[in-house]
């Protein structure tokens, strides 16, 4: 866990829009694995409020082995402060359920719509509010997102949160400077549609020949 210096620092050297978002520790959810989460979260929130106005959603990114237990997840999330935007990521697929789907909507809960090998997440909409993670695309160069392929989330985001969402996307496909690029083309395609975005990105494919190292 960051010191608490850390975060404050983070927050001093970011422009007053900069929202980050943290993602929680696999303290809680790995080792933990959710269990008594009182102590764990408060301990969370305790450095993560040092980032004031800067502080965004928090993602609980659950052990791909870790089977569903929904009275883990409910007191983990009531151990959160309301005014936190929370966001939760599964990865086994015993945890999508009616009654998951209705804990999280109850909540005011994100489902964190995860692009990534693996089990096939649902589009779900738990919340009026979307976070999105995109791994990695099979476009080239390796890693990148096809245009098509963000085509077909821009639909998706539209049908789930409407033509003006709220919400965050984050690509995490750095490989070769393709998650640079994808979220512009998200940004870009996602205007062309009529959505509203807030910020989008103005960088092109030239970040991809910057990047991708010289072929031998």
């Amino acid at each position: 866990m960051p010191s608490s210096a850390t975060f404050r620092g983070w927050a001093a050297r970011v422009p007053s829009h900069f929202t980050f978002a943290v993602k929680a520790s696999r303290y809680l959810t790995h080792i933990r694995r959710l269990d008594e989460p009182r102590q764990p979260v408060a301990y969370l929130m305790e450095r993560a409020s040092e980032l004031g106005s800067h502080l965004g959603p928090v993602l609980l990114q659950l052990p791909p082995d870790m089977p569903a237990d929904l009275d883990r997840l409910a007191r983990t999330l009531e151990a959160f402060p309301r005014t936190v935007r929370v966001a939760v990521e599964p990865r086994h697929p015993s945890w999508y359920t009616d009654a998951f789907r209705q804990l999280l909507t109850e909540r005011g809960v994100a489902l964190c719509l995860a692009d990534r090998r693996g089990p096939l997440m649902p589009a779900w909409a738990t919340t009026d509010w979307a976070y999105l993670r995109f791994h990695g695309g099979r476009a080239q160069p390796p890693s990148c997102y096809s245009e098509r392929a963000l085509a077909r989330w821009v639909d998706r985001i539209r049908d789930l949160w409407g033509p003006d969402p709220s919400g965050y996307a984050y690509f995490n496909n750095d490989h070769m400077g393709c998650a640079l690029r994808d979220a512009a083309v998200l940004g870009r395609l996602l205007e062309n549609d009529g959505v509203a975005v807030t910020r989008r990105p103005t960088i092109t494919d030239e970040v991809l020949r910057v990047l991708t190292p010289p072929a031998r």
